[in-house]
């Protein structure tokens, strides 16, 4: 517990990732720093649910290999990642394709690049698997001859399931040529300096695809299903600058979770730090320049504070801050006997006809996530739960992965209103983060709605307490990376 007389160079309100990240840097500068979380852990919206052996994550965010701020963030360095199978799996037309694997040399060199250098980066064991029901065909798509047998009583036992807004149609993904220019692509922007792509216009990203000159049925089949997922944004609102940054990520590294769950990464920041810098379960109700009151132990004295919470939770700490919009998310986690045939890809919903966005196998990705024997399938809805969620997901999945899902057992349904701020255009990718000399503010609403945001504007608000406080620091000769 904290005395009432405490007395710290540095008080950080929050210990979400962006405050544990600044919260190395300052203490690996010298500065006495001391971390305030009101809940009883640390971490914020990466959080991870223990359930009879599984382990699952509240949001699950897809991270990249390529986030520089995994390998520049102090504290990481215990921090093991584990890779979807390179590409994705698109569910299109009735059809699953892999695509977006590294095929042209400029973005396999890029792949490769980013995974040497992701620190204690390790490639999952995968567990025996059989083929898809069907083979494949020659334009290399796995075929299904219709909806999996039991979709129709999934149906039956949940007419909700019909009232799904009909899907748009489009072509399907395309055969080799249209694999090798998407594949071109890619490298292309996994190879473009940043500068470039924040020098293009900013505009809502669904209409910088439809002009960017690419075939409709590689926007509609592959780029517009995977940035929904890696933006949580289903509608492509968010910047086009922001989207850009997200699919070279995509390009030059590859998706990936941490092992053991979201949570693992903020408590190994917190693990890192010295001891007795985080407390749990204190709560901030205002701050100052030179002090925080807390509800539990009265005033802090410091020489500065960084509220490093959400948005919400900053706004009302400093008035006038703005609140961004949110994207809500849905988790649906399910566990059952035998592993679906996908193996350890990421499987997107290109076809729109139920309400899982992406799904994955995530026992096959990372096996800590679940018990020996079973299987854990974690599907994510970019907006709220439908009505009776587990039988009209059920019937969804059912028919992506193309088998039973009858005998799958519900582990838990997560929904979280506020999981990721919007970033509509134009939107100010390098928010500041000071805002009164002994006054700063950070977290993904002042960057990109990233892990690599969050991470990277701890970063910035750091350096730019080191250089107020006249505190030299090794951290803060670099030049700064920019968030993906």
């Amino acid at each position: 517990m904290l005395e009432p007389a405490y007395q710290a160079d540095v008080v950080i309100v929050g210990a979400g990732v962006a405050g544990l990240s600044a919260a190395h840097r300052l203490t690996s500068a010298g500065v006495r720093t001391v971390v305030l979380e009101a809940t009883p852990y640390v971490g914020g919206r990466m959080s991870t649910e223990k359930v009879d052996g599984f382990r699952l994550d509240r949001i699950g965010r897809l991270l990249s290999t390529a986030y520089p701020e995994l390998r520049l963030t102090p504290g990481l360095d215990a921090l093991t990642l584990r890779p979807f199978a390179p590409g994705v799996l698109v569910h299109a037309d009735g059809r699953t394709h892999r695509a977006g694997e590294p095929g042209s040399t400029a973005s396999a060199g890029g792949a490769r690049g980013a995974l040497g250098a992701a620190r204690a980066f390790v490639t999952a064991p995968r567990r025996p698997r059989a083929a898809w029901r069907t083979g494949p065909s020659p334009d290399g798509a796995t075929r299904r001859a219709g909806p999996s047998p039991d979709a129709a009583a999934h149906r039956a036992s949940a007419p909700q399931a019909a009232a799904q807004p009909l899907p748009r149609t489009f072509p399907p993904l395309g055969g080799a040529i249209d694999q090798a220019r998407l594949s071109a692509a890619l490298g292309r922007i996994a190879a473009a300096p940043v500068e470039r792509l924040l020098a293009r216009p900013d505009r809502p990203a669904g209409h910088a695809l439809a002009a960017r000159g690419m075939p409709a049925r590689t926007v509609e089949g592959f780029l517009r299903p995977l940035l929904a997922a890696l933006l949580c944004d289903p509608d492509l609102t968010t910047s086009s600058r922001s989207a850009d940054l997200a699919l070279r990520a995509f390009a030059a590294g590859r998706l990936c979770i941490p092992e053991g769950g979201a949570d693992t990464l903020p408590e190994l920041l917190a693990a890192a730090l010295p001891h007795g810098t985080v407390h749990t379960g204190v709560h901030v109700t205002s701050v100052s320049t030179t002090s925080v009151r807390t509800a539990e132990h009265g005033e802090l004295r410091c020489r500065a504070v960084l509220v490093a919470t959400g948005a919400r939770a900053a706004a009302e700490l400093l008035p006038g801050l703005r609140v961004p919009p949110f994207h809500p998310v849905t988790v649906v986690h399910h566990t059952a006997d035998e592993v679906p045939q996908a193996g350890a890809g990421l499987l997107l919903d290109a076809d729109r006809r139920g309400p899982v966005a992406h799904t994955a196998v995530l026992s096959e990705v990372d096996p800590s996530r679940a018990p020996a024997g079973r299987a854990l399938v974690s599907s994510t809805i970019l907006g709220p739960p439908p009505p009776d969620a587990d039988r009209v997901v059920r019937a969804h999945l059912a028919d992506l992965y193309g088998t039973s899902t009858l005998r799958w057992e519900l582990l838990a349904v997560h929904h979280t209103p506020d999981a990721v701020p919007a970033m509509p255009p134009p939107h100010d990718l390098r928010r500041p983060v000071r805002l009164l000399d002994g006054l700063y503010v950070c977290g993904d609403h002042r960057d990109t709605s990233t892990v690599q945001g969050a991470l990277h504007s701890g970063h910035r608000a750091a350096t730019a307490l080191l250089t107020d406080l006249g505190v030299g620091s090794a951290n803060t000769a670099a030049p700064l990376p920019r968030a993906a």
